[in-house]
């Protein structure tokens, strides 16, 4: 997890640290002219159910007993004092007025001494936002009383500002913004706001405030070759400062430079370019490298769906539906098409023999669609009006379906003793759907598989193996009657996991970690070794990124677990002409180990 630290500047002495927390404590900020910092911290905050993240708070440390005790001021207590300052103030100026000066001398400010005392200091901080959020950024007005922030509750980030000696926290102004960063002006009567590219000001002092973008014209030449050039030594030098082995594995990175270095002056375009750079991260034969080029054509072509599979050996004029996949847009309630039927037309254009029909569906996602249907065994033709889904939802829908029809085979091979789900990413939301899944419809089962193949990683590992750990050392019975057990959170029967050559990443981690612990089998093919933590790194084209796997694993002998393939516990493949009939040989294998260890 993240501190914050104090560093001297000289260098000589080591960093003190101020936050000493095991949450998750970041971007710090001097306030109140270097007397205090406030920093974002998720110790409060709503946790995310696996690993990934929380809301925030934003946090604030005195580093002085005078500033803290002025900022604990009650709201009389602090008028009274800046009626007193002010006082002094004006006697000040007076005192000045009456000294001889050359009025031509330049007036320099000079800041005021801050005087940081370490002891206690943990005493000395508050919490300044009322509730946890996500939230972009903070700032602290310079006597203390007012912290304008961009939180997130709704469509996008909005500005809020907690009044902190009113003790009252309100809506400032709707931005509906992708977050961004703030800064206040000198006098604090104006705060610009940086946010999607464009420049917002603001002004403090209305009572409704509204935003005004700041309006300017910049042009510039940009030299797209000298670009590349620029962003190709900093792919290379982030590579060499922060690839995970030190050595890089051996690879001549220099060579490589120079090698790779020469194709620059004959690269026009940005697909070359990140394909260059790949072919060149390729060499450290590591995973989680790589480059890519983010296409996006606003005008391109969509091409929709209807949630169907197609029977590819009708031949004749239309579209002859195989099956309807569940969810589909042609499942709407009264609709009268199923498999077997045959769509002759789009939108009133005739689908030919033969012909491509899906030209007829580009751009449609989401839009009304009319569809002229006919019935081979009742003669029967009719139109009805569709909203056609996106390839992306067509693939949510497909991926349902492959999970469903796992879970009935499970079902089916096991006699019901046998619970099945699936793991899609190392994510927060795979998790919920597992922990749901694992304790809620499986609960009562005997045993569970739990299928891997297919996740491309994420950050999980230790959050699966714990939960799939559990020991049972207690029994309630509420009146003689047996009414649980506990641990009520995790899972205590017999488990194998489901491996393939698909999984990745943190793919490669939970199953390692699963066999090292001694938890469960592994059941499946071997997974090749990719667990690395990655920096993906966008690039100042931000069409451009590339990726570079920054922290390597080890495992208890010191062995670096990445190119290190990873062996089930029982080798099964997947047969081609097996597998196209439907069959799962390697669920059937699980199934299989699970039933055998349940008889002994």
């Amino acid at each position: 997890m993240n501190d914050v630290a104090l560093v001297n500047a000289d260098g000589k002495s080591e960093p003190v640290n101020l936050t000493n927390s095991g949450y998750s404590d970041s971007r710090p900020k001097w306030v109140m002219k270097g007397n205090a910092m406030i920093w974002f911290s998720d110790r409060e905050g709503m946790r995310s159910h696996g690993s990934w993240g929380a809301t925030r708070d934003v946090y604030a440390m005195f580093f002085n007993e005078k500033s803290w005790d002025k900022f604990r001021l009650s709201k009389e207590e602090y008028e009274l004092l800046k009626l007193k300052e002010k006082k002094e103030d004006k006697k000040e100026k007076k005192d000045k007025k009456d000294e001889e000066y050359d009025e031509l001398r330049v007036k320099v400010e000079v800041a005021e001494p801050v005087q940081i005392d370490i002891l206690n200091i943990e005493d000395r901080k508050a919490r300044l936002t009322i509730n946890s959020s996500a939230i972009a950024d903070a700032i602290l007005t310079s006597d203390g009383e007012k912290l304008y922030y961009l939180s997130k509750f709704e469509d996008g980030y909005d500005l809020w500002v907690n009044s902190l000696k009113d003790k009252e926290t309100k809506l400032l102004l709707k931005l509906k913004g992708g977050g961004g960063s703030m800064q206040l002006d000198k006098k604090e009567e104006n705060l610009f706001l940086f946010s999607g590219g464009k420049i917002i000001k603001i002004k403090t002092k209305d009572s409704k405030p509204v935003k005004k973008e700041v309006q300017f014209k910049a042009e510039f030449n940009l030299n797209k070759a000298v670009e590349r050039s620029y962003m190709f030594e900093h792919v290379w030098r982030e590579v060499k400062e922060k690839f995970y082995r030190p050595d890089l594995g051996g690879v001549d990175w220099d060579y490589y430079k120079k090698d790779y270095k020469k194709f620059l002056p004959f690269i026009t375009n940005n697909y070359d370019f990140a394909e260059m750079l790949s072919e060149m991260l390729g060499e450290l034969n590591g995973s989680h490298t790589g480059s890519g080029y983010r296409h996006k054509d606003e005008h391109g072509d969509k091409t929709a769906s209807l949630g169907v599979f197609i029977d590819w050996s009708f031949d004749g004029p239309g579209v002859k539906i195989a099956e309807i996949i569940e969810k589909s847009p042609l499942q709407k309630d009264g609709s009268k098409i199923k498999a077997g039927n045959i769509i002759e037309k789009i939108d009133d254009q005739q689908i030919k023999t033969n012909t491509d029909f899906f030209r007829l569906l580009n751009h449609k996602a989401g839009k009304q669609t009319l569809l002229s249907v006919y019935d081979p065994e009742s003669g029967k033709k009719w139109v009805e009006t569709v909203k056609p889904i996106s390839l992306g939802q067509k693939g949510q829908l497909l991926y349902k379906r492959w999970v469903k029809n796992r879970m009935v085979e499970t079902d089916s091979l096991s006699n019901g003793e046998i619970g099945y789900v699936h793991i899609r990413s190392m994510n927060s939301e795979s998790f919920r759907k597992f922990y749901s899944e694992l304790l809620g419809r499986n609960y009562g089962k005997k045993a569970i598989i739990v299928d891997t193949r297919f996740n491309g990683g994420g950050w999980l590992h230790d959050d699966l193996v714990t939960i799939l750990s559990g020991k049972k050392y207690v029994d309630f019975y509420p009146r003689g009657v047996h009414f649980g057990y506990d641990p009520m959170n995790k899972w205590i029967k017999p488990s194998v996991v489901l491996i393939s050559e698909s999984n990745y990443s943190d793919a490669h981690g939970f199953p390692y970690a699963y066999k090292t612990l001694g938890i469960g089998k592994l059941v499946g093919m071997p997974v090749p070794g990719t667990m690395t933590a990655v920096w993906w790194e966008t690039l100042q084209d931000r069409t451009l990124y590339f990726g570079i796997p920054q922290v390597g694993t080890k495992d208890l002998n010191g062995n670096y677990l990445e190119n290190r393939q990873l062996e089930p516990d029982v080798r099964q493949r997947q047969d081609y002409e097996i597998v196209i009939k439907g069959r799962d040989q390697q669920l059937e294998k699980a199934v299989e180990v699970l039933l055998q260890n349940s008889d002994k």
